[in-house]
């Protein structure tokens, strides 16, 4: 019996020793010697992130400290100090104490980063991009308000080189928002420390010729090699430094032509493709060659390509540039004004690019089988924009819910994939509005002047408005204004289909456009049908925008899609209700009038209406002239709310800021 418990003991013990080691083997920590275990298991484990963060600090505080010490040193005569490659690179005592002073005390959580709130911040963007819900378009544009309004976004961070490159640039060269934008953005990134140069086209045509008298013709002049089949062309650049802004002027015989930038009375220009292609190259040439105020800008600049006609910069940067070792620390801003104009030209032009046959596949385009001209048509084809999207830093568009929508099959245009797909990288920054040219209270292109406190000039600017185009004088009849191409996507077809109907509502209507001509012949029509309530001006005048703008009393813009539109800024900037579809930048500038918030004293700046059919816009229509015959005070609240909006282009500037510096983080995409 002895035995055996002796057996069973010595089985015992072994068993215990042979668990011991495999509990050694399977966990290191038994090899450590117990005073050591402590560290171990921290090592291990894994720390507190807090208590990691708090020990780099002391690590960092106490670096300083040996630094402060060997200047200390160094100024007394008693060591060398710290080598440094330029003078200008030593800190200051002051300075380095004044680190350690901000440095958080021990056992403290230092603050959030201001980089990490913003990583936040643009995450909440991101996640919400794929939702169509209102509520996720206000999430957007509240976390972007938010950066825009953050302590490292309100003031310059980093003064950049920017380029713009662009068709058009106002007063020079206009046709519809991109000249607006491109002849006030620049002005405000400028005023904000920035270096900035817009290369737009010197279009000679006997017409615009005066507007470049202030330029100055430079000494440079650039050969660009077009590939193969171009060749190579020289071109010139004038010269222009305004607003702190450097404007240059690209100078070749394919812009000096008669017509706008982009056609003439037969149609688009056939070679349009050659002639915006040169304009990407001259863009891309111009920092590296042209000194301006004594210096290049260089290699190291934020390129902003508007629209497909300088589509080819961020494709020429990838495909030119880079391989070469030029422009790598460049990058690359595409800003889409307006995707249904892209640039798709047949696929045999390619060789017009002059880019390596490998680069094909960045700009190719099928055109799905419905779209083809027949069917033997392959649908082949190359899309400048379609390249641009595939090559640039980073994506947007002119507002928030322009961004979203083009990412649909609706309004996508059929890049709606390829967006969705670099949806990380796209943002919409809503533009703004030039006050010193579009204000009530200064406008000398109006009958009286006007102001959100005093707003008996707009009755005599109406008065003025009905007794120049021959309409009856009558004060209390709503005035309600048009201006706009008249095309499909502004929507003059619901304006001729419900004109009887707005007639019907008492009321007077003026529209100021050109385009089609079944649209055009229409408006004559309607002059004669309603002599005492309609008028229709084919053209477009700047005076009379101005004049139609502060005299009417609601506009209307029954936009199909809207990638920003300007003129309902405008309207409420003098006191005009705007009507408009629900979409893109219309939903995200009008805030629909509701009479019971606030206690009843109501909020809003005007009406949207969906979808963008005749029964919608009526509807609206109906309440927005009810409200303005019988109530009055609601009708002034909306007024003025909308006259005190902001829309200037320096709280635009701020944002279009933090994209470029978003671009500036990452490496080239292409």
């Amino acid at each position: 019996m002895r035995a055996r418990s002796n057996l069973h003991a010595r089985r015992t013990t072994s068993q215990t020793k042979r668990g011991n080691r495999e509990a050694k083997r399977r966990c290191p920590i038994a090899k450590v010697k117990p005073e050591e275990q402590a560290e171990y298991v921290t090592e291990v484990a894994g720390s507190d992130p807090v208590q990691d963060e708090i020990r780099k600090l002391q690590e960092i505080n106490a670096k300083l400290k040996d630094v402060i010490g060997k200047l200390d040193e160094t100024i007394s005569g008693t060591k060398d100090g710290p080598e440094f490659e330029h003078a200008s690179e030593v800190p200051t005592r002051e300075v380095l104490r004044a680190r350690l002073e901000a440095q958080p005390p021990e056992g403290t959580c230092p603050p959030e980063p201001q980089a990490a709130v913003e990583t936040k911040e643009r995450t909440l963007i991101e996640d919400h991009a794929n939702q169509p819900s209102s509520s996720a378009d206000e999430d957007r544009k509240k976390a972007l308000d938010r950066l825009s309004q953050s302590p490292g976004t309100g003031a310059v961070r980093t003064n950049m080189n920017i380029v713009f490159v662009s068709s058009e640039a106002a007063p020079w060269s206009k046709t519809g928002g991109l000249g607006d934008v491109v002849g006030s953005l620049p002005s405000a990134l400028a005023s904000r420390g920035h270096r900035v140069m817009v290369v737009v086209p010197r279009y000679i045509n006997s017409v615009t010729d005066a507007l470049y008298d202030d330029a100055q013709e430079t000494d440079c002049k650039v050969s660009i090699d077009m590939g193969y089949v171009c060749g190579r062309h020289e071109v010139g650049y004038f010269h222009l430094r305004k607003d702190n802004v450097d404007w240059v002027f690209v100078d070749h015989p394919v812009f000096q032509r008669t017509g706008s930038p982009y056609g003439d009375e037969a149609g688009a220009f056939g070679d349009n493709q050659f002639r915006f292609t040169l304009l990407s190259l001259a863009g891309c040439e111009a920092p590296l060659n042209l000194e301006l105020q004594g210096s290049v800008y260089g290699e190291k600049c934020v390129f902003v390509a508007n629209d497909w006609h300088a589509g080819m910069v961020p494709v020429y940067l990838a495909a030119k540039y880079r391989p070469y070792g030029v422009y790598r620390d460049a990058r690359s801003i595409l800003c889409i004004h307006n995707l249904s104009h892209q640039g798709v030209e047949p696929a045999m032009t390619y060789g017009n690019f002059g880019l390596p046959g490998e680069w094909y596949g960045a700009l190719e385009w099928v055109f799905p089988e419905w779209a083809r001209a027949h069917e033997l048509d392959k649908g082949e084809a190359v899309n400048i924009l379609k390249g641009a999207t595939v090559t640039a830093d980073r994506l947007m568009t002119v507002s928030q819910g322009y961004a979203w929508e083009i990412t649909t099959p609706e309004g996508g245009w059929g890049l709606d994939h390829l967006l969705r797909s670099r949806q990380h990288v796209l943002n919409g920054v809503t533009n703004g509005v030039d006050y010193t040219e579009w204000d009530p209270e200064t406008d000398k292109l109006i009958e009286k002047t006007f102001s959100f406190t005093d707003l008996s000039g707009k009755a005599s600017c109406k008065e003025a408005l009905q007794k120049q185009l021959g309409l009856p004088c009558r004060p209390n009849a709503p005035l309600i204004c048009f201006i706009g191409r008249l095309d499909h996507q502004k929507g003059p077809d619901l304006v001729r289909d419900s004109l009887a109907e707005m007639v019907g509502m008492d009321a007077q209507i003026i529209m100021l456009g050109s385009g089609d001509l079944e649209i055009e012949r229409w408006m004559r029509w309607a002059e004669t049908a309603y002599p005492d309530s309609f008028r229709g001006w084919v053209g477009f005048s700047v005076p009379t925008a101005h004049q139609l703008i502060a005299g009417a009393d609601i506009l209307l813009m029954p936009s199909r899609f809207e990638p920003c539109g300007l003129n309902q800024l405008y309207a409420m900037r003098y006191g005009t209700v705007p009507v408009a579809h629900s979409t893109g930048g219309l939903r995200d500038t009008i805030d629909d009038f509701n009479p019971f918030a606030k206690g009843k004293l109501g909020t809003g700046t005007g009406w949207t209406f969906s979808p963008a059919e005749k029964w919608a816009m009526l509807g609206a229509l109906e309440i927005a002239v009810d409200t303005y015959r019988h109530h009055k005070e609601s009708w002034a609240g909306i007024q003025q709310r909308g006259m005190t909006q902001d829309f200037t282009w320096g709280h635009s500037a701020e944002q279009y800021e933090q994209i470029f510096e978003w671009a500036l983080m990452d490496p080239p995409y292409a």
